[in-house]
């Protein structure tokens, strides 16, 4: 407890004052006498339109004691001004604390989508509201532009789409010239004179009857968007929860503006590595040719290429620089756009592309290694000749046979101060598809390499029928059936790259 002398005189009004007008940590360091208390109360957030916080108390705090009764002239008595100081120190160590929580779980989000729902939820508990959703709309108009929602479905936000603008919360706040200022507070939807129809009839179809809103805005940040969270019942927040959910919001829109950019580079560098591959496979008589790839969130190095050769033949390639992000990009459309030289010039035989190509990446790319295999295809002869350096085999998908091609093994370009191996020649039968890949379809597994060859090899001989006559729906199955639940997808720092070539 404080040890606080009987003599002591505290202006209990301004100490109230202090906290509405003043930052917590100040008004402590003001109006704190010196000493320390031995317990402290760490109240709940009150309930607030029948719902009760989500935020925990913190775990250090423990119940008080039930104090002795005390003479009213007492300090330690219920009105006595220590008892009002300890009180007030504890609900803002209380407060203190579960800003802490939230928003040390908000730094650990790495992504846009995750922050605002982490945004959402921590707001929701601050308010005592259960469903909410952030508009994210920046001020200076480079986006990206998205509504996120906790609590409501797609067609929820849907429904909210279709009120007109100026008639919701978060639209009102997006007009505004700057972007910030007061909140938006509806206690009482549907009683509300003025309330437009459109917005009345969703909030009723939905069973929100109260809204609270804030502005994702700081002088730094700029706008970035709206906050709204919704009650069930005609609500709103007390003064204690504004302070500290505007406290809490302020943190974040600094957080998201960080997002934002690391958002924008990382759009940036994927939209780079999708132009530099080909927008589009040759036809080439004999052969039918599909390509699927999924890039990085900080975008990488692989690629694949098919290009029409002298007399009717065909160069198949894919590869990977090492590395991510826009340095690694930027090598590979250089080494790319070499190998289409070298093929052009001698693709008739493999190893003379590979062996150019190792050579230039160690003149012109020191600090890089890359694994590439070139296919020197005759569609009429249904001939392949290929050469890999570092890669994982071709896989040849038929009726009859499910099996990779034998290749001579060999290091990455650039870990050998000379690099060749031989190339090796195989026929696929008319109706097989030849599938080349990175090694990112093997990674994003997450299993060791001699697992993940066997669920590539499982994933292929399961080809239903139906589809072999269609490299597009081969390529789909395998990418969806040795990556599932959305690892195809998801973000993650392997670029994956499927080529499918079937022999007619």
């Amino acid at each position: 407890m404080l040890d606080i002398p009987s003599s002591v005189s505290v202006d209990v009004e301004a100490l109230m004052a202090a906290q509405n007008h003043m930052g917590v940590c100040d008004a402590i360091e003001q109006y704190a006498p010196v000493g320390k208390p031995d317990t402290m109360t760490a109240p709940h957030f009150p309930k607030v339109a029948g719902i009760d916080s989500t935020v925990p108390p913190p775990a250090h705090t423990v119940a008080p004691a039930s104090p002795e009764p005390a003479p009213p002239s007492s300090p330690g008595a219920p009105g006595a001004p220590g008892a009002l100081i300890q009180d007030r120190l504890a609900g803002w160590v209380s407060d203190l604390t579960t800003l802490h929580e939230l928003t040390e779980r908000l730094a650990r989000t790495a992504f846009m989508n995750d922050a605002l729902h982490e945004v959402l939820r921590a707001g929701a508990a601050l308010v005592g509201a259960r469903r909410g959703l952030v508009v994210l709309e920046p001020a200076d108009g480079l986006g990206p532009e998205t509504t996120v929602g906790l609590g409501l479905a797609r067609a929820d936000l849907g429904h909210i789409e279709t009120v007109p603008r100026g008639a919701t919360s978060y639209g009102r706040i997006l007009d505004r010239t700057d972007g910030t200022g007061e909140p938006e507070v509806h206690a009482d939807l549907l009683s509300e004179d003025g309330l437009d129809p459109r917005h009345r009839e969703v909030a009723a179809r939905l069973g929100y009857a109260a809204s609270f809103a804030l502005p994702l805005a700081t002088d730094a940040a700029g706008r970035l968007g709206a906050a709204v969270w919704l009650y069930d019942e005609p609500a709103e927040p007390v003064e204690r929860q504004r302070h500290l959910v505007g406290l809490y919001t302020r943190y974040a829109t600094e957080h998201l503006a960080r997002l934002l950019e690391l958002e924008r580079a990382r759009t940036k560098s994927r939209t780079i590595a999708e132009e530099l591959l080909p927008p589009r496979l040759p036809r080439v008589a004999g052969v039918q040719l599909a390509a699927r790839h999924r890039t990085g969130p900080r975008g990488g190095g692989d690629w694949y290429d098919a290009l029409p050769l002298p007399e009717g033949a065909l160069g198949l390639t894919v590869g990977s620089v090492t590395g991510s992000g826009a340095s690694a990009v930027a090598a590979m459309g250089r080494l790319r756009a070499s190998l289409r030289a070298y093929a052009v010039m001698e693709g008739e035989d493999p190893v003379a592309v590979l062996s150019d190509l190792e050579l230039l990446l160690r003149l012109t790319e020191p600090a890089r290694s890359a694994t590439a295999l070139f296919a020197y295809c005759e569609p009429a002869l249904r001939k392949i000749v290929l050469a890999g350096a570092g890669h994982s085999p071709p896989l040849v998908i038929g009726e009859r046979r499910t099996e990779f091609v034998e290749t001579s093994l060999s290091a990455p370009l650039g870990m050998l101060a000379c690099w060749e191996a031989p190339s090796v020649e195989f026929s696929p039968e008319p109706g097989e598809t030849v599938l080349i890949y990175t090694d990112g379809l093997l990674h994003r597994t997450g299993d060791p390499m001699d697992r993940a060859f066997a669920r590539l090899h499982a994933a292929a001989a399961g080809v239903p029928r139906t589809i072999r006559n269609d490299p597009g729906a081969i390529a789909d199955h395998v990418l969806h059936t040795v990556l599932p639940d959305g690892l195809d997808a998801a973000d993650s720092d392997e670029d994956v790259v499927l080529l499918a070539a079937r022999f007619e």
